[in-house]
């Protein structure tokens, strides 16, 4: 017989020990070396008092997870013939993820092996209660103190993670956070240099088990479990006001009591809850964190060299006739330049290219602004440098603003952003509808369209046959047409379909990918050269960024080092351009060659005017690079600024020296133009 509730009786517990972690954990942030602790009366109440407000709020959102399971540990389903019935579904499920290709097999690696793992642990374990109805109290037992013991100790565990996290930063968690889980290599193996983790693990495992011991004390584990109905639907009643209350304070309620004292502000919050609001806005405070130039200097400087005037445009005025080409950009998912052999690869593995580089204007030192897709898109839709945190793409309210579609479309162009996954992912769809694009993505083609597809979407192949058809309409309508590709066959699980290239090895592993999106770009401007629209397009054809960004420092340029080229035979003559540039500036240049007259709020410039200034932007999330004079400079929070001195080496490799003292006039540029892009935007609410 089960005489005690257990959701009843741990709920109120776990956020009275939420209630005195973040009491102790303030007072150890109040007496950290960073905290400026020059606060009144009034102040400390308000952090206290609010902070364990705040805790009890986010501790009843903690708490749906553990009702969640707590409502499995009735024996109700093990009854005839509901027990059968699951178990049943449960085989099913098994033979079928186990036996047959499911949607963890086009994921590639240990995906597929984990899925068929847990699936057959489940049926295991729902067999063996099922069966064996002894093995049912001692296995509730087991089940409510291993969930116990997880509350606590990620309870413990947040709470040093906190400390940690100040110490460095002074405010609780934000994007960076966030950041820590994208970039797990590296922010792993910091944490393993940086900190005895092993005694630290130990050690928080230790207080989670002796606080456990504290909250049972007089009590057995076998007594608990899940209690009456009457008792079940008390704590769900319970549990359902608390956790909507929670949230409606943590959104809007102490929202309305903050102080413009910073760290009252912070030492008030609760980490987790800022964690989730930084995971779903995506983006860093950047007068909080970066160094400032004074406003109106950085914005002279950013309109001088931008050619900018005070209202933030450049009037373009061509002297050339203009020429109304159709325009297809192509960006290519993760073709770093290493993979092609005029930048020193000898595996072959990108022919197609290898030729089109030769009848193509080529911009040899032409750098990424990112490591991310988004960033590649931000940075030839918009032509600006990257913005703090997340890119423009993920964030809400991205729209409008001045892009590459606004000055097209004004131009009398179509523009449409073709995409052969579903544009959904990432934002790409509200981004590109809100910017005015039309929208063709995996959800527009019809099932014939489909040959092959895997978890991102279809392959290359499909993506440019049905782009080839888009661009046959728009020829057929009489008006110039604008069409972004964005590819998606070269990312893991870098599956293609069968037949199309040859390859020695593993076909499925990123160099045979590469193959085969080459094999793909080769197929269809072969296809569009039959089209009556061919010799009218020019075609820009560049990475997204680079398969790879690690290396010895936070911004190794080799990592950034991408491929760009504009290819439009009896139009554009051939040539190499050598001059350090970047993805914002490809469609300026573009325009120029053209021969367009617009009113400009770019940022990128053309790289073939004579007064072009070199420089290139590259940014992770929350390190930002500014490369120009041979000087990489490289701001990051909290107000830190690096500059390196770079030097080519053998091939497309680049060595990166520390320097002792601060280049006075690269710091200045860069600080103008990341501080006038990131705050325009902040203020504008994107």
């Amino acid at each position: 017989m089960i005489k005690k509730d257990w959701f009843k009786y741990f709920a109120p517990r776990f956020a009275a020990l939420a209630v005195v972690l973040g009491f102790v954990l303030r007072i150890v942030l109040l007496f950290m070396p960073l905290t400026v602790r020059d606060f009144s009366f009034g102040a400390y109440l308000r952090i206290f008092a609010l902070g364990a407000v705040n805790d009890v709020a986010f501790a009843a959102l903690a708490l749906v997870p553990a009702f969640v399971i707590y409502s499995f540990m009735t024996d109700a389903k093990y009854t005839k013939p509901v027990g059968y019935v699951i178990e049943a579904l449960l085989a099913a499920l098994a033979v079928y993820v186990i036996g047959f290709n499911d949607i963890t097999d086009e994921y590639g690696g240990v995906v597929p092996g984990i899925a068929d793992a847990l699936v057959a642990l489940f049926l295991i374990c729902f067999s063996i209660k099922l069966f064996v109805p002894a093995v049912r109290k001692g296995w509730r037992t087991v089940a409510v103190g291993l969930l116990m013991l997880t509350y606590v100790v990620c309870a413990v565990t947040i709470w040093v993670c906190e400390i940690v996290f100040w110490e460095e930063f002074a405010v609780r968690f934000n994007f960076i956070a966030v950041d820590y889980l994208v970039y797990t290599n590296e922010v792993i193996g910091n944490i393993m240099e940086s900190y005895p983790i092993l005694p630290m693990s130990l050690g928080v495992l230790a207080v989670g088990v002796a606080i456990c011991w504290l909250l049972l004390r007089g009590h057995r584990l076998s007594e608990f479990g899940i209690g009456s109905l009457r008792h079940y639907a008390v704590n769900l009643v319970a549990l359902a006001v608390a956790a909507v209350a929670g949230t409606a304070w943590l959104h809007w309620g102490y929202r309305n009591l903050v102080t413009p004292n910073t760290f009252v502000t912070q030492l008030q919050e609760n980490g987790c809850w800022d964690f989730l609001e930084a995971f779903s806005s995506n983006e860093l405070d950047y007068r909080q964190f970066y160094e400032m130039l004074p406003e109106e200097e950085a914005e002279a400087l950013q309109q001088e060299m931008c050619g900018q005037d005070a209202d933030g445009v450049r009037r373009i005025v061509s002297d050339k006739e203009p020429v109304r080409k159709n325009i297809v950009l192509i960006t290519i998912e993760s073709l770093s330049a290493d993979f092609l052999a005029a930048y020193g690869n000898t595996e072959g593995i990108t022919p197609h290219l290898d030729t089109l580089l030769g009848q193509s204007l080529v911009f040899d030192n032409l750098f990424a602004t990112g490591n991310r897709t988004v960033r590649g898109l931000e940075a030839v839709t918009a032509c600006i440098p990257p913005s703090s945190g997340e890119s423009l793409v993920k964030r809400p309210l991205s729209a409008p603003l001045f892009t590459v579609g606004n000055v097209l479309r004004d131009a009398g162009y179509t523009t449409r952003y073709i995409y052969g996954g579903d544009a959904y992912f990432d934002n790409m769809e509200a981004f590109y509808g809100a910017n005015g694009y039309e929208i063709v993505d995996k959800k527009t083609f019809s099932k014939e369209d489909i040959t092959f597809s895997n978890i991102w979407g279809v392959c290359d192949e499909d993506t440019y046959k049905v782009s080839l058809r888009t661009f046959d309409e728009d020829y057929a309508s009489g008006r110039p047409f604008f069409s972004h590709i964005m590819t998606v066959s070269n990312h893991r699980p870098y599956t293609y379909p069968s037949g199309r290239i040859e390859f020695d090895g593993n076909p499925m592993c990123r160099a045979a990918a590469v193959k085969y999106t080459d094999y793909a770009i080769g197929a269809f401007l072969e296809e569009a050269s039959r089209r009556p629209w061919f010799n009218e397009t020019v075609f820009v054809i560049m990475a997204d960024h680079c398969a790879s960004s690690a290396g010895k420092t936070s911004l190794p340029l080799e990592g950034y080092h991408i491929p760009a080229f504009i290819y439009a035979p009896g139009f554009i003559e051939p040539a190499r351009v050598e001059k350090i540039c970047s993805q914002i500036d490809v469609m300026p240049t573009l325009f120029s060659l053209l021969g367009m007259s617009y009113d400009s709020r770019f940022y990128g410039q053309d790289i073939l005017d004579p007064d072009f200034r070199e420089r290139a932007f590259m940014a992770t999330y929350q390190d930002l690079g500014y490369y120009a004079d041979g000087i990489l400079t490289v701001m990051s929070p909290v107000r830190m600024v690096r500059q390196y001195e770079v030097s080519r080496q053998d091939g497309w490799k680049y060595e990166e020296r520390l320097m002792e003292e601060t280049a006075g006039q690269q710091l200045r540029e860069a600080q103008a133009y990341y501080q006038t892009v990131n705050l325009a935007h902040a203020a504008s609410g994107r």
